[in-house]
């Protein structure tokens, strides 16, 4: 699914948008704005993060095939591509489900610095291509960031996976800036995979489509001419602020509505993070880790 022009011109928001600032919203009561979410949401998005989790699980359990595709089926409607970020515990059956809705994918193998876990998630990724279950394949999450793996390390990960996928665009995903400090990595990548996230820099959300774009203006700089995607951005809808960046209802459908529109007019690839709400996610991110999907940990849509 796509942005479909007159549903953008029927709802007036192509004519308030502005380039770096997005919509203008001040004439949207509370109940307008929640119209425009779902509006936007129904019009579809090129892509979205897939959430595994549900109440009482965390990474390390095991998910059935049955929950995975209960969540692909509510996806489907509204995307053409979803991501996963693991190719083991059950993670292996996102790619294979989407698949079979008639989805693209982009499949993750989880590095970090276990070694042994490294190699199940590199054969799992390179098993699950050889099935036809990957479009592109990501070679790694924020593994860097982390501090987990060495760059050479990472890189010898890549170019394993890429003389072993040959027909299948691999790439390395990461904080946009990463990919300027390293052409070594860059290099590497057949496409740039980058995460921007104003509110964890600390943005208003006023500000927060242009600096989205600053973000992926300077990975594209970093990738001298190669394709970039937008891997992750996202707003947490409730857990309070940083910065100027505060959490909350109305901040989150600004931002979805603002970061689609300009997705569409600038025909940017992006994977919007995420689908839904994982309260395991408290622990590594504060309040606001559990409140970053467009569904509730219901699987209810938020708004």
């Amino acid at each position: 699914m796509s942005y479909r022009e007159e549903r953008l011109l029927g709802t007036g928001v192509k004519e308030k948008f502005s380039h770096h600032v997005g919509v203008d919203f001040k004439s949207y009561s509370k109940d307008d704005l929640k119209k425009l979410w779902r509006d936007t949401l129904e019009n579809g998005m090129h892509g979205i993060c897939f959430s595994m989790y549900e109440d009482g699980q965390e990474p390390g359990d095991t998910i059935t095939e049955e929950q995975v595709e209960r969540r692909i089926k509510i996806l489907k409607p509204y995307s053409k591509w979803v991501r996963s970020f693991s190719c083991i515990e059950g993670n292996e059956h996102i790619p294979r489900i989407a698949k079979k809705h008639g989805m693209k994918t982009m499949v993750g193998a989880w590095l970090g610095d276990d070694f042994g876990k490294n190699e199940e998630e590199i054969a799992g990724l390179i098993q699950l291509a050889k099935e036809g279950c990957v479009d592109i394949a990501a070679v790694g999450n924020e593994v860097l960031y982390r501090k987990e793996l060495t760059e050479q390390q990472l890189l010898d990960y890549i170019y394993r996976v890429k003389e072993a996928l040959p027909d299948v665009e691999v790439g390395y995903v990461d904080a946009y800036y990463e990919f300027s400090v390293r052409p070594a990595i860059t290099e590497a990548c057949d496409v740039i995979l980058s995460n921007c996230y104003p509110y964890w820099e600390g943005c208003p959300q006023e500000y927060s489509l242009n600096h989205m774009q600053q973000m992926y203006h300077q990975a594209k700089d970093a990738g001298q001419g190669k394709k970039v995607i937008i891997t992750e951005t996202g707003w947490p809808s409730e857990g309070g602020s940083l910065g100027g960046a505060i959490a909350g209802d109305e901040n989150a459908m600004k931002y979805f509505i603002n970061s689609q529109v300009w997705s569409e007019v600038d025909n940017v690839e992006m994977f919007y993070f995420s689908s839904f709400d994982e309260s395991w996610k408290v622990g590594d991110e504060g309040d606001v880790g559990a409140y970053w999907g467009l569904w509730d940990k219901h699987e209810s849509l938020k708004f």
